[in-house]
């Protein structure tokens, strides 16, 4: 009857199994009875796990249906915006991993100085959404090309996350989303009683191993490459040889491991000390708290801001040579939301949103300072650095116009970049300068200007977000010169054509700031085809340098990074 299962039985040597006829010295019943004892314990074992996974295949049964039963009768008519039919199409559907594979370059040649890896993340859901989705939900899949000696190759990788890994096994996306989930009353409670149940039941444990998707930004500080998003820890990334993307784990630097402990998408790294500094976002008091990471990976203790009475979306922030600037934004998250059917994000209009400027050495918040900063929402913060006059600190960053309903349908983001001057001494703002008229995001810099003063950003114009139509280049030295654009480059990706954010690789033994390449993926709608862009920074035009067609598709996501190949090596 067991072996009718299709389960197989521990095999024995056949010494045991087909005991020799030989009666040796009286022996041979001893060995008989202890075999039949043995193979009787087996096999109830064997009967036992089969009637657990009847249970569990019963009770994964039971959970499906009850599933297909909110999406199907409990769920309102879901508008576009959170409607997976409708955001999961063209470009923005996802796709299957693809191994290493070689490329082709189509046009130019890939520069010497480009010899190691960029990558970059995305929401690549690994199950169709049963229910609403949001375009920050999905699983995190990173597409990197790896390029050595004037060739690439491409490869594109799953985030292998606790999610990933536990909906992959029980076969179906289940996991909550905090932009998702709650929609609709009777849906939004019943979904969050099919949560708990499944966690009772042991189908996972989120209170343990975190529930993110890592599927936001990538960060390389103390040799080590790492997929983030604000929702949990980093997990550890290795770059094969072969070009192969491998996920290690998540990782909590000594801290940690539960479902509270998260960390921002966007760390950011002294090069001198090798410290890194985060943060993480509290639904709780204390709603935020900063905390750094040494050299040697451990990260120390929390630094709680006290002073703020609410948990704000702080999604990024920025690093001075002596301070921590952040934003308490109008965007926040209410959890009393959830209770009455409705999103946790909410927009408080008539919160002024506030600058805190913050010592990175301090040891609370006492001496944190305060500066309101009406009509200013900031989603990333492109660099920051300390004034010439005593006491300043200059922000460059898009402002985040659309704050009232951007969160909620990303196709109403709308963002324009800004030059904003403190006083931290006044509590004041001292200037604030528009640099273009454009609807851009994801602003970049040469990574070596840092918290520092730096004269030239690249950034994309969005169409939709994060589907970018072109890169500009802002001189930052014609701010309060006669006009408002400061744009002095701008490269299109053509007609039909689509990218997202550029990232800045320095030429090697380059002495100039803009001296370097951009690099970006750009693709084809109507042939769906993608490529991997190189432009030429210096270039009035942001000439196109090489072109590599790719062996696979890359959907329109968010962060990436380039790590040169002595790095690499390290990783």
């Amino acid at each position: 009857m067991l072996q009718a299962t299709g389960l197989h039985l521990p095999k024995f040597p056949k010494s045991l199994h087909s005991p020799s006829p030989i009666k040796h010295n009286n022996l041979q019943p001893k060995i008989t009875s202890s075999i039949y004892s043995y193979d009787q314990k087996c096999n109830t074992k064997v009967l036992v796990e089969i009637q657990e996974k009847k249970q569990q295949s019963l009770l994964t049964t039971i959970l499906y249906s009850l599933d297909d039963f909110i999406s199907n009768f409990l769920d309102s008519p879901l508008p576009p915006s959170i409607d997976p039919h409708h955001l999961l199409s063209g470009n923005f559907a996802p796709v299957e991993e693809l191994p290493p594979t070689a490329c082709e370059v189509v046009e130019g040649s890939l520069p010497a100085s480009l010899d190691g890896a960029y990558i970059r993340n995305g929401p690549n859901p690994h199950f169709f959404p049963r229910g609403p989705y949001h375009p920050f939900d999905g699983d995190g899949m990173l597409h990197s090309v790896t390029i050595s000696g004037g060739r690439a190759t491409f490869c594109s990788r799953y985030v292998k996350t606790y999610k990933f890994k536990t909906e992959a096994e029980i076969g179906r996306a289940f996991f909550p989303s905090p932009f998702s989930s709650c929609h609709g009353g009777l849906a939004t409670a019943a979904r969050f009683l099919l949560t708990a149940a499944r966690g009772a039941l042991g189908q996972f444990d989120p209170s343990a191993n975190g529930f993110g998707t890592a599927n936001t930004s990538l960060a390389c500080f103390n040799g080590n490459l790492y997929a983030l998003c604000e929702s949990d820890l980093p997990y550890k990334i290795h770059l094969a040889e072969d070009g192969d993307v491998i996920t290690l784990g998540r990782c909590d630097f000594g801290g940690g491991r539960g479902m509270t402990e998260r960390m921002t998408a966007h760390p950011h790294s002294d090069p001198e000390s090798g410290e890194v500094f985060a943060f993480k976002c509290n639904v709780f008091a204390p709603f935020l708290a900063f905390f750094k990471i040494d050299s040697g990976g451990k990260r120390g203790s929390d630094l709680a801001i006290s002073s703020m009475k609410r948990m704000a979306c702080v999604h990024d922030f920025g690093l001075t040579e002596r301070f921590i600037v952040f934003q308490d934004v109008q965007i926040e998250m209410d959890p009393a939301e959830v209770v009455r059917g409705r999103t946790p994000l909410v927009c408080r209009r008539e919160k002024v949103p506030r600058v805190g400027v913050l010592a990175r050495e301090a040891a609370d918040d006492g001496g944190l300072v305060w500066i309101e900063t009406p009509g200013l929402n900031l989603l990333h913060v492109t660099n920051a650095w300390e004034g010439e006059c005593g006491g300043r600190i200059v922000i460059v960053a898009p402002n985040f116009l659309a704050a009232d309903r951007g969160f909620l349908d990303t196709n109403l983001m709308h963002s324009r970049f800004e030059m904003i001057e403190l006083d931290i001494n006044e509590k004041k703002v001292v200037s604030r300068y528009l640099l273009s008229g454009k609807n851009m995001e994801f602003g970049v810099i040469n990574p070596a200007y840092a918290g520092k003063k730096n004269r030239y950003i690249y950034a994309a114009v969005i169409v939709e977000m994060p589907k970018a139509g072109g890169v500009v280049k802002i001189d930052l030295s014609k701010v309060g010169a006669e006009g408002s654009d400061c744009t002095v480059a701008m490269r299109e990706f053509g007609e039909g054509c689509y990218g997202g954010e550029p990232y800045f690789v320095a030429r090697e033994g380059a002495e100039e700031e803009d001296d370097g390449y951009l690099v970006t993926y750009v693709h084809k709608e109507s042939s769906e085809e993608s490529w991997f862009w190189v432009m030429d920074a210096k270039s009035p035009t942001l000439e196109i340098v090489a072109r590599v067609r790719l062996p696979g598709r890359v959907p329109y996501g968010y962060h990436g990074l380039y790590v040169p190949k002595k790095h690499l090596k390290l990783l």
